[in-house]
Order: structure tokens, then C-alpha cells, then sequence
């Protein structure tokens, strides 16, 4: 079932997110249903604050950004092939020096802005087996690993923009929270509480 995409300004996106446990009720349906989420959206990360559940679950799937041409083949296969589900996720390191890449969120639909990241992150995690996984990342995976991370922290990439570009920003923020933009997958605006 495709769900509703928690539209930016609602309070559950600024939450930190709580761990769950493998008897977490219809587990195996949310996770169907967050994937067939985020395909429809076209997305390629999905976390559950940004369906209305502050739990710190998201799902990663980079297939999308195997298409890039500036990409070596190798990238692209690596892209191509790199779909996971990421439970109860802490980052344990980020290094390297940061690098600007052009991010945007499903829960803030025509906003796009350059945000800096470290290139190179170490993950711990149980997937959807909830078996634990420690694993190291670089590149896009890392990224878009981060950028969902971040949502599980109450974070969104908005709030690692300068006050300068969230001051140019600010008023195309307060139209999404109100439900004044055209979006081609279903959301939920905090301003009007209504589906579309």
C-alpha cells in the first residue's frame, strides 16, 4: 500500500527516532509498503519518520543514481546493485573531507540545495532479519545513507544549510508545510492535515 509522505513541518520529522524490536507489529507489511512508498515517490531512500512513525528504520535503494554517466562502470555497478534496509542504525564514524552534492527529500518536494558531507562513514545496524551488520561506506551510498540517517535523528538537509540560503528558502519551505505545491505522489500537509 502506498502510504502518505509526512510533508515538511510536521513535528514527527524533528523527533529522534526509538529503537524497535523484531516483534514490532506488521514488520514484513511495513516494510513492503515503505518500499512501494518510496519506488512510487521516486525515490531512493525512504525513512519512517517520514511516513508519520518516529522508529529508526529507512530503506536504501541507489539503483536510480547507476544511470549517471559521470560514473565509472564500477560505480555504476555498485549503485546499481545497492538496496538495504538499515534498523536501529548508529553511524559510528564519518571522515574524510567534506563534499558538496545536491540533495533533495521526499518530504520537501522541489527543494534542492548543495550540502556538505564527509565522504566515508562506518554504520552499525541489524537488517531486516535483525541480524547486525558493521559496515563501512563512501561515495553516494554513504550519502544517501547519511541523508536518511538523518531523518532517524530529527534531522533534515535544511537544517545544514547556511541562514543565508535558509532565509532564501524560507518562504517555498512554509508553502509545502500549508499544501501549496504540486507533488506527483500522496503527502500529508501538518497545515491542513489532509491526504492527497
Amino acid at each position: 500500500m502506498i502510504l502518505p509522505i509526512i510533508a515538511y513541518g510536521d513535528p514527527v520529522l524533528k523527533k529522534k527516532a526509538k529503537d524497535i524490536s523484531k516483534d514490532y507489529p506488521n514488520f514484513d507489511v511495513l516494510l513492503e509498503n515503505m518500499f512501494e512508498t518510496m519506488y512510487n515517490a521516486y525515490g531512493i531512500g525512504l525513512a519512517a519518520p517520514q511516513i508519520g512513525l518516529p522508529i529508526r528504520l529507512f530503506l536504501v535503494d541507489t539503483a536510480p543514481f547507476a544511470d549517471d554517466e559521470d560514473l565509472n562502470r564500477e560505480e555504476q555497478d555498485t549503485l546499481k546493485d545497492f538496496k538495504r534496509v538499515f534498523i536501529n542504525a548508529r553511524i559510528t564514524l564519518e571522515e574524510g573531507n567534506e563534499w558538496a552534492f545536491n540533495e533533495g527529500c521526499l518530504s520537501i518536494p522541489d527543494v534542492r540545495e548543495d550540502v556538505f558531507r564527509k565522504p566515508n562513514i562506518t554504520i552499525e545496524y541489524v537488517d531486516e532479519n535483525f541480524k547486525p551488520h558493521k559496515e563501512t561506506f563512501d561515495g553516494l551510498i554513504a550519502r544517501v545513507i547519511q541523508h536518511e540517517y538523518d531523518h532517524i535523528e530529527g534531522v533534515l538537509f535544511t537544517d545544514k544549510l547556511s541562514s543565508l540560503k535558509k532565509r532564501l528558502i524560507k518562504g517555498r519551505l512554509a508553502n509545502i508545510s500549508k499544501g501549496k505545491i504540486d507533488v506527483d505522489y500522496r503527502m500529508r500537509f501538518p497545515d491542513q492535515k489532509k491526504r492527497r
